[in-house]
């Protein structure tokens, strides 16, 4: 069964997740955060089915190193709780190391599901007749995490089948040197993909002329409806920002402002593809049962 919110306009899939990720890089409020993670977990889930369990479960180590390694670069806070080589490792720096872990996370869940609905078709329907160029390179921006995480197993997993991998014995150096290894021809990927797409947009003679699409897409009832509930929600939303519900401080002090109506108009809004796709699936369930 496909995605209900795949099939919405283009500019639909676009204005959602300029907002949930846009959203998830400024709020640092724990409530919000837990929010942005269970519904970008849960979409991510509806989209890839049972195999997105490794993926979001790949995202635990980084959110738990993450956080450990903050207070050892940020020594503020008032609350110590030992001390590392001569400095002081606080709560509120575990906090906040914690806080920036959430917002990691929460963009690499949504910029996945942004990879699955919003195609390159779709992207450059909205963009590549306004701005050829920057439409093709932010295409390849918004593709290179999920990409980077699939290139970087298969590495992995190549450097294992040669002998070449790191073994759970291995030394912190070496597996410094591994993974610098690892990055480095991720890097040399990365650069020679990115040359290789430029020119052969250039040679189809991408951005010469008006563009058509072998898709043509048309706003329909529905697609409005969304479009002014999500533009509502993210009023809102950002409406309680202005009125400080956003406000969470970990250092020196915590200061967290107590949760209020807006973190309801966030959660609504980020459960959009969601509602869609359990709305879609009754659909499809009682058109069987009727067979």
């Amino acid at each position: 069964m496909a995605d209900a919110f795949s099939k919405c306009h283009p500019a639909v899939n676009f204005l959602f997740f300029v907002g949930a990720i846009g959203m998830s890089v400024v709020i640092q409020h724990p409530a919000y955060l837990f929010a942005g993670i269970v519904t970008g977990a849960i979409y991510y889930l509806l989209l890839n089915g049972k195999k997105a369990w490794k993926t979001i479960l790949s995202l635990l180590p980084m959110f738990l190193v993450l956080t450990v390694i903050n207070p050892l670069f940020n020594t503020l806070g008032v609350t110590k709780l030992f001390e590392v080589f001569g400095r002081k490792y606080t709560i509120e720096a575990l906090l906040y190391g914690a806080a920036l872990a959430s917002m990691f996370v929460i963009m690499m869940l949504w910029f996945g599901c942004y990879n699955k609905v919003l195609t390159s078709d779709k992207f450059t329907c909205l963009f590549g007749n306004l701005i050829p160029s920057i439409s093709l390179l932010l295409l390849m921006v918004f593709r290179m995490v999920p990409n980077f995480i699939r290139k970087t197993q298969q590495i992995i997993g190549a450097r294992m089948s040669i002998g070449k991998g790191i073994s759970e014995t291995a030394t912190t150096k070496e597996k410094i040197q591994d993974g610098g290894t690892v990055l480095g021809a991720l890097t040399s990927w990365a650069l020679e993909g990115s040359v290789v797409t430029g020119d052969s947009m250039r040679a189809r003679g991408y951005g010469a002329a008006k563009r058509s699409s072998f898709m043509i897409y048309r706003m329909t009832g529905t697609d409005w409806i969304l479009l002014v509930v999500m533009l509502v929600l993210l009023g809102v939303t950002i409406a309680a920002a202005f009125f400080g519900q956003f406000v969470a401080t970990f250092v020196p002090a915590i200061d967290i402002a107590p949760v209020s109506w807006g973190l309801a108009a966030y959660t609504c809004y980020l459960l959009i593809p969601t509602a869609l796709h359990i709305k879609e699936a009754f659909q499809w369930h009682i058109s069987r049962s009727k067979i």
